[in-house]
């Protein structure tokens, strides 16, 4: 098991410097890389201020020459959004620039909002991120490749940016059976990135990709699955409610942008409570926000419900200060993974196949 650096990269307050934002991750991201994290994450959302990174391979591509040593990770594409031509040219390019610390998250996108703006039927965006998929693989498999299918058609042609080792990792979220059967045959990561998820709901996500896994002709016990979790080690009471104030606010917007709810005042999402919403108190019970002794036995239960290969860590939420997530990133190294490695010995070999462990 490793940690990545998730960063959403939103605004809670209007008029918020967007300059300042990327600012913040691009610092962030250096302080996980001398954390020990092992992957930086960067998401893509359109049209409000939910999240103002509309291109996680720019943000690979500026943090390609302020790091050597952290991977950089799309957190995710929303593939159908894109032109495949472009996409898979600029995914090898980015891989290159990086030389190959690029891993390429994946998603077929689930906002009604983003997708009605770009012209797209979200309907159909499952089989166009498995059509894209499988050009993208014909086209860093060969000198030059050509397509024929639903959505997209390509002459024989050549991408010229080539990937250093072939395909990227690829990583695999959302909520589509296709897409989870591809990651199956493929051995992929699949991530789950509700916030509020407790170990049992961790552990039941797993056994359904399980399923799912074996159906495709794999072995379950060889499944490789990451959880999305927002992240908050601190001492302080008052840091720590206003750390859940701010996720539960994010969540909200979330929850109205996936279900067609939400209300915009301007660029600005309406917060308002979905159904069946826990409170801040259930909240806190559960998730990875207080001290690091409470922080390292949350994670130790997640751990042994799910035992996932990679943790996808938030720092950053809301309008909370830049200087909570350093924190907070500072602490993983030095206070949280000591307390895990007491349990549990060496972390690397959590939620890795025996195979590969071996």
């Amino acid at each position: 098991m490793d940690v990545g650096l998730f960063c959403l990269m939103g605004y809670r307050t209007r008029g918020a410097s967007t300059a300042a934002i990327y600012d913040n991750a691009v610092a962030q991201v250096k302080a996980a890389e001398q954390a020990g994290f092992a992957i930086a994450w960067f998401a893509e959302h359109h049209f409000s201020n939910y999240c103002v990174c509309p291109s996680p391979l720019m943000m690979v591509a500026r943090l390609a020459g302020e790091t050597s040593r952290i991977r950089l990770g799309s957190g995710v594409v929303i593939v159908p959004l894109y032109h495949p031509s472009r996409l898979i040219a600029e995914i090898g390019m980015v891989d290159s620039m990086t030389h190959g610390r690029l891993v390429l998250g994946i998603g077929s996108g689930y906002q009604p909002y983003e997708f009605e703006r770009f012209g797209q039927d979200l309907a159909e965006a499952p089989g166009r991120l498995l059509e894209v998929m499988g050009m993208m693989e014909a086209a860093f498999g060969a000198e030059t490749f050509a397509h024929q299918s639903a959505h997209y058609s390509m002459p024989t042609a050549h991408i010229a940016p080539r990937p250093v080792r072939g395909l990227p990792d690829i990583y695999v979220a959302g909520d589509n059976p296709d897409l989870h059967r591809y990651a199956a045959e493929r051995d992929c990561v699949v991530m789950v990135t509700p916030r509020h998820f407790t170990p049992a709901m961790l552990a039941a996500a797993r056994a359904r990709f399980e399923t799912i896994r074996a159906a495709a002709g794999r072995s379950p016990d060889t499944l490789r699955f990451g959880a999305m979790r927002p992240f908050c080690v601190t001492d302080d009471r008052a840091e720590a409610m206003a750390f859940l104030e701010n996720t539960r606010w994010q969540i909200r917007l979330s929850q109205a942008l996936r279900r067609r709810e939400q209300a915009m005042d301007g660029g600005m999402i309406v917060e308002k409570a979905w159904e069946g919403e826990p409170s801040l108190e259930e909240m806190g019970a559960h998730m990875l926000v207080g001290d690091a002794a409470t922080v390292a036995a949350r994670m130790a239960a997640e751990i042994r419900a799910a035992s996932p290969c990679h943790y996808l860590l938030q720092a950053q939420v809301g309008d909370m200060p830049a200087a909570t997530a350093m924190g907070s990133i500072a602490a993983w190294e030095g206070a949280v993974k000591p307390l895990l490695e007491r349990e549990f010995g060496p972390l690397e070999r959590i939620g890795v196949p025996a195979a590969a462990a071996a």
